[in-house]
Order: structure tokens, then C-alpha cells, then sequence
């Protein structure tokens, strides 16, 4: 892995960077101090942000934390569900376009949710170097304006995400299970849907546009959401298992070594991938009968990418959205802009890993009617 040496001296990407002193010590503790030796430079940095960004959340505090408490629920968001590389990112951006309608949290936003009320708009215009122009998994552009998965956010504020079983892999078991929530501690539970609901309070004070959405671990959360937003609507995006699987691999083999913090076991990834699939969608399944039928709608990735502009007015049709007639012409401007753009090429499955991948994910091969 090449990519290793390559990225070990890399602190961008790091969404710890936005953790507070007081959650990176717990962190820390949780993990038995376990950094290894090639990461000690990440854990330096992160710890010298993280006493920065307490000073700054003590600040936030004082300034806004009244108005944050008094501050009313924002009104029922628009999840975009999906599992990881099957087109969230790309789906994401296309609604945010319509920015008469929504509001979404952004790069800058989901990583320092302590503090982006009084830093983001020094922060962003000082030092917009910070943030690589393109995301090294899929070379889709990046900015600290872009819209972003909101999952760092509660992460940061509640240390309880499957995501920071990537920067402690050896504890991967123990953090995979905040996907679901199934077997967690409730008073865990409520943290979660606490920390999420005030930084989406935070996201609307003063801004009264509905939120848009999208982290992949919501797929497996729908039950869960739907206790701290009774109307959400949501759109599914689905895509052929096989690319899926190929894409995710390769997320691994990039962005992932901007975030470890320990060295991870190359020959578990694979199984890892597969599993949190399985487990994605056994708990996705079981929750969506309690999503009435026109707050859902179930796209493809290839219509999605086919035609766009088309499959986004399906999504405002099905779910009662409102100003598609308007939004129509600016969504089309942006997908001319969009024209050009490469994705990643891979070389086909070998035969042995494509069986297995058939086998384990059969019910997505039939759910999105693929070939296998």
C-alpha cells in the first residue's frame, strides 16, 4: 500500500481536528492511548486544535448559547439516505442547488461543531488552503462551503459514531455498533439525538430554510430519526452492488489513510465492508415501513447520472416539494457545469470476490432489480 507512506505525514482531511480538548482526552482514554508511532504527529496536531477549539466553544457558549436553547426545532429535514459510494454525495449536491428551499451543513460546519458560529466566516476566508481541491476517493470537488455529511458533527460532540472506528481500527467492533443503535445504551441513544438536534438548531438560527441531510449511517437510523423528526421526508439512492463494493475498497485505499490513527488491518477490510452492508441493511429494511409513502422515494445512481434533472423532479413530485418549475433552469445550469468530469475506473471483480459479494448482498442485487 503505497498510498501509505504517501499520505502518513497528511493532516487534511482529518475530522478530528474539530474534536475539544476535554472529548479528545476521552478519546484518548477510551482508546488506551493507543496511537501508533507513524500517526504521533496527527495525535500532536489534533491535540494543540483541540485546546484552540475549547477556547473558541467557551466563546460560542457565551455568545450564543442562550438563543441556541430558546431556539425552536428546525422544521422536518430532508434525509438522503444511501450506503456509502452509491451516489449520496452526488445526489446531495444537486438538491442543494435549490438554495431558495434549503440550507445544508457544510465542510467547515460538520467539523468544528462547537465553534463555526463565531470562526467560520474568519476561518474560511483566511484560510481556504486548508481544504484539498478535490476529494481524494472520487476527485469531486471540495471547499468549506461544499455540503457535507453531518455525521462528524454529534460524532465530535458524543464521541459515539461508527466513523471513529476508522481512526481506531482496533476498536472498530465496538464503534461499528453506533450505525444502528440497536444494541446501545439508551442514554447514549439520547445524547446522540440531543447533540444532532442542537447543531441543527444551531444551523437555522436565523435561517428558517428546510435542512438538507445526508450521512450513509442514517440508512441505518431511520427509526431514530424519525423520533427527533416525525415529518422527515426521504430519498433512497441505490446503485449496483458490485461498484459499490469496488468504490468503497478503494475509499479505504485513499481517504482512509488521511484518518488513522492506528495501523489498520489491510486483510479485514473487505469483511468489514461486506458486514456493515448486511447490517446497513438489515436495520433499513426492518425500519422503512415506518416512513409513510409519500415522505419516500427510491432512486437509481445510473438514472440519477443518466438524466439528472429528470430524476430530481421525480423526487419533488413523489414528495411534495415545492418550486421545481423554478429550480428547473438553475439545475440545469449546474449540471452543464458538471459535464467533464471523470469517475473512478476499475478493473473487474475477480471471480472468487464477485461470488462472495453476490451471496452476501443478494437482497440489494434484487431489491435494485441488478444483474449478478
Amino acid at each position: 500500500m503505497s498510498r501509505k507512506l504517501k499520505h502518513r505525514w497528511s493532516i487534511s482531511h482529518n475530522y478530528l481536528t474539530g474534536i475539544t480538548f476535554g472529548k479528545w482526552c476521552q478519546l484518548l482514554v477510551e482508546n488506551h492511548f493507543q496511537i501508533s508511532p507513524a500517526y504521533l504527529h496527527r495525535a500532536a496536531v489534533i491535540t494543540l486544535a483541540s485546546l484552540s477549539n475549547s477556547a473558541c466553544a467557551a466563546v460560542e457558549t457565551l455568545r450564543f448559547g442562550k438563543a441556541i436553547k430558546q431556539a425552536e426545532k428546525p422544521k422536518a429535514p430532508l434525509f438522503i439516505l444511501g450506503h456509502w459510494r452509491s451516489g449520496t454525495t452526488l445526489l446531495h449536491e444537486l438538491l442543494a442547488q435549490d438554495s431558495a428551499q434549503f440550507q445544508f451543513p457544510n465542510t467547515y460546519q460538520v467539523v468544528n461543531p462547537y465553534t463555526f458560529l463565531t470562526t467560520e466566516n474568519f476561518t474560511t476566508r483566511m484560510f481556504p488552503w486548508l481544504v484539498p481541491e478535490k476529494r481524494p476517493m472520487d476527485n469531486m470537488a471540495l471547499k468549506f462551503t461544499s455540503p457535507q455529511e453531518d455525521e462528524f458533527a454529534p460524532l465530535l460532540m458524543t464521541l459515539t459514531s461508527l466513523y471513529l472506528g476508522t481512526s481506531f481500527p482496533r476498536r472498530m467492533e465496538h464503534y461499528d455498533r453506533y450505525m444502528t443503535f440497536r444494541d446501545v445504551d439508551r442514554t447514549k441513544v439520547e445524547a446522540w439525538k440531543a447533540a444532532f438536534v442542537q447543531f441543527c438548531k444551531k444551523l437555522s438560527l436565523n435561517d428558517d430554510r428546510t435542512l438538507l441531510i445526508k450521512s450513509p449511517p442514517h440508512t441505518a437510523r431511520i427509526r431514530t430519526v424519525l423520533e427527533m423528526f416525525p415529518d422527515a421526508r426521504f430519498v433512497h439512492i441505490h446503485r449496483d452492488p458490485y461498484r459499490v463494493f469496488q468504490s468503497q475498497r478503494h475509499f479505504f485505499d485513499t481517504a482512509g489513510w488521511y484518518t488513522y490513527l492506528q495501523k489498520p488491518d489491510i486483510d479485514a477490510i473487505d469483511e468489514g465492508i461486506l458486514q456493515r452492508h448486511e447490517v446497513m441493511y438489515d436495520a433499513f429494511f426492518e425500519d422503512l415501513p415506518l416512513i409513510p409513502e409519500d415522505r419516500f422515494i427510491d432512486i437509481r445512481f445510473d438514472d440519477l447520472e443518466s438524466d439528472p434533472v429528470n430524476e430530481i423532479g421525480k423526487v419533488y413530485a413523489r414528495l411534495g416539494l415545492e418550486g421545481f418549475a423554478r429550480f428547473k433552469p438553475e439545475l440545469g445550469r449546474y449540471v452543464d457545469a458538471l459535464k467533464g468530469y471523470q469517475k473512478n475506473s476499475f478493473t473487474d471483480l475477480d471471480p472468487a470476490t464477485k461470488a462472495i459479494v453476490a451471496d452476501r448482498w443478494a437482497r440489494s442485487f434484487d431489491h435494485g432489480n441488478y444483474p449478478k
